[in-house]
C-alpha cells in the first residue's frame, strides 16, 4: 500500500515547507502554515500533459503562429467588458472576488441570464440552493427561461455534466466549496482549492468553455487561498464597494487578454447592478458654494481618465503627535508630501491634524495625485477657496520638482469635456496647442504651483 504524502503549505502565499513552523519565511505571516495531504498521482498522465492538458503538441516557429483575434463575445455590460479587455474570451478562466454582499452573485446572475438568450449557459451554485437563486432572479425581474442551473460541489460531477450539456460559458459559485474525490482534505483547504481550480481550468481550455470562478476574500480584502489560484487563471478581478454605498467598482488586477487596472463602475439598485456610463459625473457631485480644501484631480485608470474630487482638512492639534489620516490614498505618501511642503514650500504643519479623503470611495494608487493633494492641504491650511473649475495633476519629487505623468493630453481633454476652465499641470504635460476656453498653467516646481493659487 502506497504511503500518503503530506506537505506543509502557507495559506496566504502558497509556499511549501518540509516541516511545520510558526512563521512563513516567504510572506512573514504567523500561524498560516497547515499540513495538507497530497492526492495520489493520476494513473493517466496524458490528461495533464501539454498546455492545459493538450495532447499531441507540436513544435512551431514563432512567426508561423496564427495571430488572428480571439473571438470574444460581450457579457451584456460595457463596463464588465472593459475590465475584461473587450469581452469574454472562449476557453478563458476568470476569477472574481469581493467582500460579502458586494454583489458578485448578483452581477453574474444578471450576466448569465442575458447570455443565456444567445448561447448555452450553465450556472453552478454550491453555496445556495436553486430556490434561493430563483428567488433572487425573480426579485431582479430577469429572464429565467433559458439559463440552466445546477447545485453541485463535486468538481468531477460538474465537468461530467458540463461535458454532456456543452455550455459556452459556466459560472462556479464558489471555488471554496468545491472538492475533488481523490483529495482527502476538507473543501476550502489549500490542496482542494488548488487542485479544483487547476481541474476546472484544464476543462475550460480543452473544451473552449469560458468559465467564471467566484472566490472568497480574507479579512484584509485579498483573495483567499493559495497564490497559485491566481496564477492558473487568465483574468483576476475584484468587485469593491462598501455595503453603505450604492456604487461598486470592478477592478482588474491580472488579465492575459487586455490591460490591467481597468476600472468599471456600477450602481446597486433594486433591480440589480446598473453600469455607470460616465463615472466622472458621479464623483464630481460637488456643493454649489465654494469651499476651501477641495480640488478635482484627473486619474488614469486602465485606458481612460477619471475625474475625482479630493478633500483636505487641516486643523490645529492639541496632541503631541498630530494625526495624519488618508482615506483612499497612501498614508506614507501623505507624510512625504508634508515634508516636501515644509522643505520647499515654506509651510509647516507639525502642529496641525491633516485629514485626506478621496470622494466616492475611490482608492488612488498612482503618483499623479500628489499635486492635487498638496493644493487641497494648502487651501485648507490658509482657508482659501479654490476655483470650482480648477483641475490639477502631477507628481512631486523630493526636491520639490513637478514631474510629468503619462497621458497628460488625454487627462486635460477629459477635464475640458466636463467644463473645467483652468488646469495646473506639469510643464512637460502642457500641450503645445491651446484649448479653447481653458487656461493651462504649466509648473516646474512646487513654489510655482503654490504661487498660482495663493
Amino acid at each position: 500500500m502506497a504511503k500518503n504524502k503530506t506537505a506543509f503549505v502557507c495559506n496566504d502565499c502558497g509556499a511549501d515547507f518540509p516541516r511545520w513552523q510558526g512563521q512563513c519565511s516567504e510572506c512573514k505571516a504567523w500561524n498560516t502554515i497547515s499540513e495538507v495531504r497530497l492526492g495520489s498521482a493520476p494513473k493517466r498522465t496524458d490528461s495533464l500533459s501539454g498546455y492545459a492538458g493538450q495532447t499531441n503538441a507540436q513544435v512551431q516557429v514563432l512567426n508561423a503562429i496564427d495571430l488572428s483575434d480571439l473571438p470574444r463575445f460581450s457579457s451584456g455590460f460595457a463596463e464588465f467588458d472593459r475590465v475584461l479587455g473587450g469581452g469574454i474570451v472562449p476557453g478563458s478562466a476568470i476569477l472574481i472576488g469581493g467582500e460579502p454582499g458586494a454583489g458578485k452573485s448578483t452581477l453574474l446572475l444578471q450576466t448569465m441570464c442575458a447570455l443565456a438568450e444567445q448561447m448555452n449557459a450553465l450556472y453552478i451554485t454550491g453555496e445556495e440552493s436553486l430556490q434561493q437563486v430563483a428567488m433572487r432572479a425573480h426579485r431582479l425581474e430577469l429572464k429565467t427561461d433559458k439559463l440552466k442551473m445546477l447545485s453541485e460541489t463535486s468538481v468531477e460531477n460538474i465537468c461530467n455534466i458540463a461535458d454532456r450539456e456543452k455550455p459556452k460559458i459556466m459560472v462556479i459559485d464558489s471555488i471554496q466549496v468545491m472538492h475533488m474525490g481523490d483529495i482527502q482534505s476538507a473543501p476550502g483547504s489549500v490542496s482542494q482549492v488548488r487542485e479544483s481550480a487547476a481541474y476546472l481550468t484544464r476543462f475550460a481550455k480543452q473544451n473552449h468553455v469560458a468559465m467564471i470562478i467566484v472566490g472568497h476574500v480574507t479579512k484584509d480584502g485579498s483573495l483567499a487561498g493559495p497564490k497559485v489560484l491566481e496564477h492558473c487563471i487568465d483574468c483576476s478581478i475584484m468587485l469593491e464597494g462598501s455595503t453603505d454605498s450604492r456604487f461598486r467598482t470592478l477592478r482588474g488586477s491580472k488579465n492575459r487578454f487586455g490591460a490591467v487596472n481597468e476600472l468599471g463602475v456600477f450602481a446597486m439598485t433594486g433591480q440589480g447592478l446598473k453600469e455607470v456610463k460616465n463615472p466622472s459625473a458621479i464623483f464630481l457631485s460637488r456643493q454649489e458654494e465654494q469651499t476651501s480644501g477641495s480640488v478635482v484631480m484627473v486619474l488614469w485608470e486602465g485606458t481612460r481618465p477619471l475625474l475625482v474630487e479630493v478633500q483636505a482638512l487641516v486643523d490645529y492639534s492639541a496632541l503631541a503627535n498630530p494625526r495624519r489620516v488618508a482615506v483612499g490614498a497612501d498614508q506614507n505618501r501623505l507624510s512625504m508630501l508634508l515634508a516636501v511642503l515644509h522643505r520647499h514650500g515654506g509651510l509647516q504643519m507639525n502642529d496641525q491634524d491633516v485629514f485626506i479623503n478621496v470622494v466616492g470611495g475611490v482608492k488612488v494608487t498612482e503618483t499623479s495625485v500628489d499635486l492635487a493633494l498638496l493644493l487641497a492641504m494648502v487651501s485648507s491650511f490658509r482657508d482659501k477657496d479654490l476655483p470650482r473649475d480648477l483641475v490639477a495633476f502631477g507628481e512631486i519629487g523630493l526636491s520639490g520638482e513637478i514631474r510629468p505623468v503619462p497621458s497628460g493630453q488625454e487627462r486635460i481633454n477629459e477635464a475640458a469635456k466636463h467644463g473645467f476652465r483652468k488646469a495646473i499641470v506639469p510643464m512637460a504635460n502642457k500641450p503645445k496647442d491651446t484649448i479653447e476656453g481653458m487656461e493651462i498653467i504649466g509648473v516646474n516646481t512646487l513654489a510655482q504651483a503654490l504661487e498660482a493659487i495663493l
